[in-house]
C-alpha cells in the first residue's frame, strides 16, 4: 500500500472521482426502482411429488402393490434425502425429498426430470387398473395474489364463468406467471334410475352405459373422394343438448322406450363434491395467481389494481369480485417498514457522526453513507438479489458497519490536522496508516459472515442475502473512505492554528486520563483480569444452555390458518358442515378483515414459507385476517377453546405464519419401524408420556384410527352358479352406488361427463343396500342373496417414510415454550422408552428441531473455512503468529454479552442468531487488528512496551468505540422486527461487551504474552 496511495490519486484526480459518484448516484437510484421486490426471498423447494390412484383398492393394498414399488425405484434418485408417502384407500401420494447439502438449486429440474424418466419405467409394472403414476414438480408456486368472487344469486358455474373470463384479462398482465382457479365445481349429467325399475326392464348397468355411449360415440365415419372435393359424411343423432339424451331410444323387454321415461336426468354438480372455497361465509370461486421469478410484485400489484377497477365494472348486477390475499400490499407494507427503519438508523449514525466528530468532520462521514447505499443498489441489480426482509435487514445492519472506515480515516486525518499536518498530507498520511488495517478489518468483518453466504440448505439459502448485501456495502465503504472521504475531508476540515499545544493536551483530558487508571490497573493486575476473563466466558456458555432455542420466530402478520381434520374418511359433506358451524361460531363480534376457508383441500400457498396441504375429504383449511396482532392472538384463543370444547371429534391446529421455513406442530417426533401395529402401539406409548408433560399440548398422531367400512363376504359357489364374477359384480356395484363416467356431452368448448348410477333413495339408503338387484346371467337377484353383508374397519390412512411404516406424534406447546426447546425436552424425556425399543424400531427427531439441527451442521462446516481465512487476512496484516492468536482469541469475547442480553431480553436463540454469533467474531476482530497495529506502531516509534500498549489503547479508544457505537445503535430500529429483533440485540449486546473487553482485555493478554514489565 506504501507505493500505490490512492488518496493522493483521489486528491489529484478530483473531478474523475466527482463524476464517479454522481454516475453511482444516477444508477444507484435507477436501480433501486429496477430492483424486484417480494416479501421473503426465493429458496428451491426439492420436493417432488408422485400420485398415484387404483380404485377399489384398500390403503393396505396401495401401500403394498403401487406404494412400495415405486419407493422401490425412486430410491436410486440422485441426491435423495429422504422418502414420505402416504396411502389412502384407492390413492397414494409420494413425496421425494433431495439432500439440501448435495444437490444445488440449478440441479434440482434435471434431477426431477430423471425421477421422471424412473416413474415412467415402473409405470408397467403397476398391476392392472392403476392411473398414473404423475409427477408434480411445481411443488413451490406461490400465490401471493387470491381474489374470491361471490354471487349468492348466482350458480358455482356461472361464477367459474367469470371467473375464467377475468383469468384470460389478468393473465397477460406482465409478469404474472399463472392463475389457477381454486373452488371449482365439475358439472355432471346423471342419469339415475330407481333400483327395482332397472330390475323391472331387465336392464343391467353395462347396458345402459352401452346405449348412451355407442348413441354418442365420436368417431369418423368416412370421405367420399370426388373429382373436385372431399366430401366428409356426418352422422346425426349426437347429444347437442340435454334434451337429445332425454329423447334417446332405450330397447328393454321388448319395447322401445324414451330414457327420460325411464331414468331422472339432471344437469349437476360433481357428487361428492370437489374441493370448495368459502369467503366470508360465501361459496366463492378463488383467482389465485402467482409472480414470475424476479418480478416486482409491487408493480404487479399496481398494474392488477387497475386492471381489476375496469372489471369490476363489468361485472354482473350481485356479483363482487374480493381481495383474499394482497402480497403487494404486504410488501409494499414491508418495504416501508424497512425504508423507516434504515432512515432512523441513518438518522442515529449521523447523530453519532456529528456528536462525536463535530459539525464538519461529521458532514464528511454523513455524506458517504447514501453514496455506498446507492452503490450496494447497484451491484445488487447486477447480481440479481432481490428487495426482501432479509436483503433490506442486512443493509440495516450494514449500515452500522459502513461507516467505520469512514470514521477512522476522518479521525486520523483529524488528529494529523490537528499536530499541524497540512490537508494534504493528513489526507495522504491517513491512507498510508490505516488503508491497510481497515481493509483487513473489513474483509475480516466479511469473513465473519461466511457461514450465512456459503452454507447448504433451505434455511441458509433463504438468509444467503445476508452475506452478499454486507460484503458489497463493506467494500465499497472501503473504497469510499480511501477516495471519497479524504477528498470531502480536504475540503470541509481546516488545520489547526495552534498545532503545538492541541499535540500535548488532545490525549490528556479527563476522560482519557480516567480510561488510562483503568487499563492500568488491569495490566497491573493481569493474573486477576485474565481469570476474571476466563470465567465470564465459561458462565456465558453456561447461560446459552439456558436462553430459548428457536429455529425461526413466528411472524407478526395478522393471519391465522387453522387445520381442521374430522375422522378418516368423513365425507365432504360431513367435513363442509362442521366448518360451517366453527367458523360462524369464531367469527361472531370478531373484529376481522376477512376470511376465507377451504373445505376438501388447504390453502393456496400465499407464502413461500407456508405448508402446502394436499386434498383430503376430511380436511378443512381456515385463513382468518384479523384487524391487528392483538386481535388475531384473542381469536386464536378462542378458537383453541372452541376446538377444545365444542368439536371434541375434530383435531384441529391453530397457528400463526413464520418468517422461515416452518412445519404444522412445533414439536413432532417419528415413531418409525417394520410392523404397522407395532409402530402404532409405540407411537401409543409415547402419546401417553407427552400427555403427562405439562409445557405441551394437544397431542395426536397423524394417523392412528381405523375407517369403518362394509365388507361383502361373497358366497362363491352361489355366485358362480349365477353366473356372477367378482370383477362384474364389483364393476356393477360401482356404477349403480359411485356412477360410472358412460359418455361425454361436448358444449362450446367444455366437455361435460354423462354418469349413470342409482337414484339417491336407493343408493344412499344403507338399510336398503342388502336389497340392491345386480344382475345375475339373465336377470336379477338381491345383494343379500350372495353376499354377507357386515360392518368391519381397516387402514384409512398409511404413512411411510424410507420405505418403512411411520406414525408422526405432534403437539403444540404452551405459551411462552418455544418449539425447539419443547421437542428437544420431548424427547430426552422418552430416553427410557427409546432404549427398549425392539430391534429395527426407532423414536427420531422431527420438524423445526430436526432441520435446526440440519442447518447448524451445515453451518459449522464452514466455520473451519471462515477461521480460515480470518487467518490468514491477520497473517497478512499482522505477519505474527503469537499477535495474530491473541487477536483470534478476542473473538469469543461477543458470547458474554450476547448470553447475558438474550436473558435480560427472553430473546430466543434461533438460527439467525447463532449466524450472527459467528459473524460478530469477524466485527470483533476488526477492532483487534486496529489496536494490534496501533500497539506496533508506537513499539516501533521507540517507546516502552508499556507506554506502547497503554498509548496504542488511548489513541484507538475514541475511533473504536465510535465504530461501535455506530453499529450498535444502528440495531436500534430492527429491535422491534420479528425476524431481525433477536439478530439485533444479540449483535448490540454482544459487540458492547466485546468493545470494552477489547480495549481493556487485549492489552492485558498482549502484555501477559510479552511479559511485558510493570512500570
Amino acid at each position: 500500500m506504501g507505493k500505490i496511495n490512492l488518496t493522493e490519486w483521489a486528491l489529484k484526480h478530483k473531478q474523475v472521482v466527482y463524476y464517479f459518484i454522481i454516475i453511482i448516484f444516477i444508477a444507484g437510484i435507477s436501480s433501486y426502482q429496477d430492483l424486484g421486490r417480494m416479501e421473503d426471498p426465493d429458496f428451491t423447494l426439492r420436493l417432488m411429488v408422485v400420485s398415484a390412484s387404483w380404485p377399489g383398492a384398500t390403503a393396505r393394498q396401495m401401500e403394498e402393490q403401487v406404494t412400495d414399488k415405486l419407493e422401490r425405484r425412486l430410491q436410486d434418485t440422485p441426491g435423495l434425502d429422504y422418502i414420505m408417502s402416504y396411502s389412502t384407500p384407492g390413492q397414494c401420494i409420494i413425496y421425494v425429498a433431495l439432500k439440501e447439502d448435495e444437490v444445488k438449486g440449478s440441479q434440482v429440474r434435471q434431477t426431477w426430470f430423471e425421477v421422471r424418466n424412473m416413474v415412467e419405467e415402473i409405470k408397467y409394472t403397476l398391476p392392472a387398473g392403476v392411473n398414473g403414476p404423475f409427477c408434480n414438480d411445481r411443488f413451490d408456486d406461490v400465490f401471493g395474489c387470491i381474489y374470491a368472487l361471490t354471487g349468492p344469486d348466482y350458480s358455482y358455474e356461472e361464477l367459474r364463468e367469470e371467473a375464467e373470463r377475468i383469468r384470460r384479462l389478468l393473465v397477460n398482465i406482465p409478469s404474472v406467471k399463472k392463475i389457477e382457479l381454486q373452488g371449482v365445481q365439475t358439472e355432471k349429467i346423471y342419469i339415475e334410475m330407481e333400483n327395482a325399475k332397472l330390475a323391472q326392464l331387465g336392464l343391467a348397468p353395462s347396458d345402459m352405459m352401452n346405449a348412451v355411449y355407442n348413441h354418442n360415440v365420436m368417431s369418423s365415419s368416412g370421405m367420399i373422394e370426388t373429382e373436385t372435393s372431399n366430401l366428409h359424411l356426418r352422422i346425426s343423432g349426437r347429444f347437442d343438448n340435454l334434451e337429445d339424451l332425454k329423447n334417446m331410444p332405450i330397447h328393454a323387454n321388448g319395447q322401445s322406450l324414451r330414457l327420460a321415461d325411464i331414468a331422472k336426468i339432471n344437469r349437476d354438480y360433481s357428487d361428492p363434491a370437489d374441493p370448495k372455497m368459502f369467503f366470508n361465509g360465501q361459496p366463492a370461486i378463488g383467482l389465485a395467481l402467482s409472480m414470475d421469478t424476479g418480478g416486482n410484485i409491487i408493480k404487479l400489484g399496481k398494474n392488477l389494481d387497475n386492471a381489476l377497477s375496469k372489471i369490476k365494472e363489468q361485472l354482473p348486477a350481485g356479483m363482487e369480485l374480493d381481495i383474499v390475499a394482497n402480497q403487494p400490499e404486504v410488501v409494499q407494507q414491508s418495504i416501508n417498514d424497512f425504508v423507516r427503519s434504515l432512515a432512523e438508523a441513518i438518522l442515529i449514525v449521523l447523530f453519532v457522526c456529528f456528536f462525536s466528530l463535530g459539525v464538519r468532520s461529521g458532514l464528511v462521514v454523513a455524506l458517504g453513507i447514501p453514496l455506498v447505499i446507492c452503490g450496494v443498489f447497484l451491484v445488487m441489480k447486477l447480481l440479481g438479489i432481490d428487495l426482501h426482509k432479509i436483503s433490506l435487514g442486512a443493509l440495516i445492519i450494514s449500515l452500522g458497519l459502513l461507516v467505520d472506515d469512514a470514521i477512522i480515516a476522518i479521525e486520523m486525518m483529524k488528529v494529523k490536522l490537528q499536530e499541524g499536518m497540512e490537508r494534504f498530507e493528513a489526507a495522504c498520511y491517513a491512507y498510508r496508516v490505516t488503508s491497510f488495517p481497515m481493509l483487513t478489518g473489513t474483509l475480516i468483518t466479511c469473513a465473519g459472515f461466511i457461514p450465512m453466504g456459503f452454507s447448504e440448505g433451505t434455511a441458509s439459502e433463504f438468509i444467503g442475502s445476508i452475506f452478499w448485501v454486507i460484503t458489497i456495502a463493506l467494500l465499497l465503504s472501503w473504497i469510499v473512505s480511501v477516495l471519497v472521504t479524504p477528498l470531502l475531508g480536504y475540503s470541509l476540515l481546516k488545520s489547526s492554528s495552534d498545532a503545538s499545544l492541541i499535540k500535548n493536551d488532545i490525549y490528556n483530558t479527563r476522560f482519557y486520563n480516567k480510561f488510562r487508571i483503568i487499563l492500568i490497573w488491569c495490566l497491573s493486575h493481569r493474573k486477576k483480569v485474565l481469570i476474571g476473563t476466563l470465567a465470564a466466558f465459561i458462565g456465558s456458555i453456561f447461560l446459552m444452555g439456558i436462553v430459548k432455542q428457536e429455529f425461526f420466530p413466528e411472524s407478526s402478520r395478522p393471519e391465522i390458518v387453522i387445520d381442521m381434520r374430522l375422522p378418516q374418511g368423513a365425507s365432504v359433506k360431513a367435513t363442509e358442515r362442521e366448518a360451517k358451524r366453527f367458523i360462524e361460531k369464531l367469527t361472531m363480534d370478531a373484529e376481522l378483515t376477512n376470511y376465507s376457508y377451504y373445505v376438501g383441500k388447504g390453502a393456496p400457498r400465499f407464502i413461500l414459507t407456508g405448508d402446502a396441504e394436499f386434498p383430503n375429504t376430511n380436511l378443512v383449511q381456515f385463513v382468518i385476517v384479523a384487524k391487528d396482532v392483538a386481535i388475531r392472538d384473542k381469536l386464536a384463543k378462542k378458537a383453541r377453546e372452541l376446538l377444545s370444547t365444542e368439536f371434541p371429534e375434530v383435531r384441529g391446529n391453530v397457528k400463526f405464519l413464520k418468517t422461515g421455513p416452518s412445519y404444522p406442530y412445533p414439536v413432532n417426533l417419528r415413531v418409525t419401524g417394520k410392523d404397522h401395529d407395532q409402530v402404532r402401539k409405540i407411537a401409543e406409548q409415547v402419546v401417553g408420556k407427552m400427555n403427562h408433560n405439562p409445557i405441551i399440548t394437544d397431542v395426536n398422531l397423524d394417523w392412528s384410527e381405523k375407517s369403518q367400512i362394509l365388507k361383502l363376504e361373497v358366497d362363491q359357489d352361489k355366485a358362480r352358479m349365477l353366473g356372477v364374477d367378482n370383477q362384474t359384480l364389483a364393476a356393477n356395484l360401482q356404477g349403480l352406488l359411485s356412477g360410472a363416467a358412460i359418455a361425454e356431452f361436448r358444449e362450446k368448448d367444455r366437455t361435460i361427463g354423462i354418469v349413470f348410477r342409482l337414484d339417491q333413495k336407493s343408493r344412499n339408503n344403507l338399510s336398503l343396500f342388502k336389497d340392491i338387484n345386480v344382475p345375475a346371467g339373465n336377470g336379477y337377484v338381491p345383494l343379500a342373496q350372495i353376499a354377507n353383508i357386515s360392518y368391519a374397519a381397516e387402514e384409512g390412512l398409511i404413512w411411510r417414510r424410507d420405505l418403512q411404516p411411520t406414525i408422526t406424534v405432534q403437539a403444540n406447546t404452551i405459551e411462552g415454550i418455544l418449539s425447539n426447546d419443547a421437542t428437544q425436552a420431548v424427547y430426552d424425556s422418552l430416553a427410557e422408552l427409546r432404549a427398549e425399543l425392539p430391534s429395527g424400531y426407532s423414536i427420531d427427531i422431527g420438524g423445526s428441531l430436526e432441520m435446526s439441527l440440519k442447518a447448524n451442521g451445515w453451518v459449522m462446516q464452514l466455520v473451519p473455512v471462515m477461521i480460515l481465512a480470518i487467518i490468514t487476512l491477520l497473517m497478512l496484516q499482522i505477519q505474527n503468529i503469537p499477535k495474530m492468536l491473541l487477536t483470534l482469541l478476542t473473538a469469543p469475547m461477543g458470547l458474554i454479552g450476547v448470553s447475558i442480553i438474550l436473558l435480560l431480553t427472553g430473546r430466543p436463540m434461533g438460527f439467525v442468531v447463532q449466524l450472527a454469533i459467528l459473524a460478530l467474531s469477524g466485527i470483533i476482530m476488526r477492532n483487534s487488528v486496529i489496536l494490534i497495529d496501533q500497539i506496533e506502531k508506537h513499539t516501533e516509534a521507540g517507546e516502552h512496551p508499556w507506554d506502547a500498549i497503554v498509548n496504542a489503547a488511548v489513541s484507538r479508544f475514541r475511533p473504536i468505540m465510535l465504530t461501535a457505537a455506530a453499529t450498535i445503535l444502528a440495531m436500534i430500529p430492527l429491535v422491534s422486527n420479528d425476524f431481525w429483533g433477536p439478530m439485533a440485540v444479540a449483535i448490540a449486546g454482544g459487540l458492547f461487551g466485546a468493545t470494552i473487553l477489547t480495549l481493556l482485555i487485549l492489552p492485558v493478554m498482549y502484555a501477559a504474552w510479552y511479559k511485558v514489565p510493570y512500570r
